[in-house]
């Protein structure tokens, strides 16, 4: 063998492992994000958190989002989409999306997010402690936050004894919603009124029944569907000049009247340290889910004023904010 292609050889040889390693090393993991309606906070927050440890959009990781305006048919067909992208995880924002990921694959992992139902008895996990399949994260159990809120609404309003509390039926979280604060509601001398929406984002048949019954207060229950028009329903709310409890803070930024949730910030910051685990190796059934330990109330005060409402002082003080 010659001197030049002994040479020749020698490199390649040597070429080979370094570019292996090479191409392990930017080797892009795919995140899917699914959710019923476009997450305000979601995607920005788990950016933020992903580049804290150690993942670089564009170079390490990308985002494949994936939104749906209905909690069924479209979300499903995002869900099936992400798995034909063989993508490396999957967040799910909502019971809704968690149900679509988990019927559309069984080895992809799923981060759960918001679930709002109890993840057991709605067959996400086999426990807390063993999720068991390829289903982890995070568990909001939305009825015990309802109750929260309906005993706020009481503090803030005074008299809520007739309440109207608004359901989607295509939600399983809003009806055990409605069961968990119909077992505070007579504690709190409060008869709730439920009132069904049909068909998605169509309320003006709610609307007239509140006109007509003319209720104290409201409810808007944690529901995909909800935060989707919050706009909509704040301003119908505050048409019928009715004092209202939401979940999430938007709807207070709005206009509503109060909230009380998990902190959205650090349940997100959450979510990444699983997706992070997950995408550095770890398995889904042996991550351990995980309950809010951060809550907020948020009280609009220029909105209580607009209503006659004096809050009560020991309910601003407990409040995270008041915006003004």
């Amino acid at each position: 063998m010659d001197r030049r292609a002994f040479t020749a050889g020698l490199a390649a040889m040597l070429a080979a492992p370094l570019g292996a390693m090479a191409q392990q090393a930017t080797k892009i993991a795919r995140i899917g994000i699914l959710s019923p309606t476009r997450p305000v906070t979601v995607p920005g927050v788990l950016r933020q958190r992903l580049q804290s440890l150690g993942w670089a959009e564009g170079v390490n990781y990308v985002l494949d989002e994936r939104f749906g305006d209905e909690p069924r048919g479209r979300l499903r067909a995002h869900a099936d989409e992400l798995v034909r992208l063989n993508v490396d995880v999957i967040v799910a924002v909502s019971g809704p999306a968690i149900t679509a990921a988990k019927q559309a694959t069984a080895t992809i992992p799923i981060v759960m997010s918001f679930s709002g139902v109890d993840p057991i008895k709605a067959g996400f996990v086999r426990s807390f402690s063993r999720p068991g399949g390829n289903v982890t994260g995070l568990a909001i159990l939305a009825p015990a936050l309802a109750m929260k809120r309906l005993e706020a609404l009481k503090e803030a309003v005074g008299d809520a004894s007739q309440t109207a509390v608004l359901v989607n039926p295509r939600n399983p979280s809003t009806i055990e919603q409605l069961h968990a604060m119909r077992a505070a509601a007579s504690a709190l001398k409060i008869e709730l009124q439920p009132i069904e929406i049909s068909r998605s984002g169509e309320y003006a048949a709610a609307f007239a029944v509140i006109a007509k019954d003319r209720p104290h207060a409201m409810i808007v229950p944690s529901d995909p569907e909800f935060f989707r028009d919050r706009r909509m329903l704040v301003d119908l709310i505050a048409q019928a000049r009715l004092p209202a409890a939401y979940d999430w803070r938007d709807f207070v930024e709005l206009g509503g009247l109060l909230a009380y949730s998990a902190n959205i910030e650090d349940l997100i910051g959450r979510v990444a340290v699983f997706v992070d685990k997950i995408l550095r190796g770890a398995k889904p059934a042996d991550l351990p889910v995980e309950q809010p330990t951060k809550f907020e109330l948020v009280i609009n005060l220029k909105t209580a004023k607009a209503l006659r409402l004096t809050i009560p002082p020991s309910l601003l003080l407990r409040a995270d904010q008041v915006i003004e």
